[in-house]
């Protein structure tokens, strides 16, 4: 009877709550495309905090790049990295190609973190990345929705999603800096 109940209980489990462990991928296996068309690969990131930000630049944040660099030139060289992907999902504010969003950044925020090619961070085509970020099955911590532009999500030096905090919160905000200068 105990075989039975167990056996019953596997099958009617709600399998929202169950993770896979080999469907969760490690961080560090990703290799997007830099806004260069070069490849940045996340291998090099090991051992450092990592704040992914979807970014374009006509959105009411746009002037988030600001804070996005000043936190990037200040904790860069403690462990820390800042890696914007452009991102034209929401109200088409980034209908730049890449070319254009670079030069965009660098002229009018002297954005010196690294960009990634403009990929898409929801719908049918989402990034491998974005799915990674919003898929408790895939990074083994929580499941979120990107709601906007300028959504921050947090990895610690380990490679595990720690937070995710949306575009209303400056990226200056106590909660982060406390993040970064944070140790494990």
């Amino acid at each position: 009877m105990k075989k039975l109940f167990l056996f019953l209980s596997s099958i009617l489990a709600p399998t929202s709550f169950v993770v896979n462990a080999q469907s969760i991928k490690p961080f560090y296996d990703f290799k997007p495309v830099a806004i260069d068309g070069s490849t940045f690969d996340f291998a090099q990131l090991k051992g450092k905090k990592v704040m992914i930000v979807n970014t374009a630049s006509k959105c009411g944040f746009t002037k988030q790049y600001e804070g996005l660099e000043a936190l990037y030139k200040k904790y860069s060289g403690k462990n820390f990295i800042i890696i914007g992907f452009p991102s034209n999902n929401f109200a088409s504010q980034e209908p730049g190609t890449n070319e254009e969003i670079a030069n965009f950044c660098k002229i009018n925020f002297g954005v010196t973190f690294p960009m990634m090619a403009k990929i898409n961070v929801k719908g049918d085509s989402i990034h491998p990345l974005y799915q990674w970020l919003t898929q408790k099955e895939l990074n083994g911590q929580f499941s979120s929705v990107v709601k906007w532009n300028f959504q921050k999500y947090l990895i610690d030096e380990n490679g595990k999603l720690v937070k995710v905090y949306y575009s209303i919160t400056k990226p200056d905000d106590k909660k982060i800096v406390e993040w970064i200068e944070s140790t494990n």
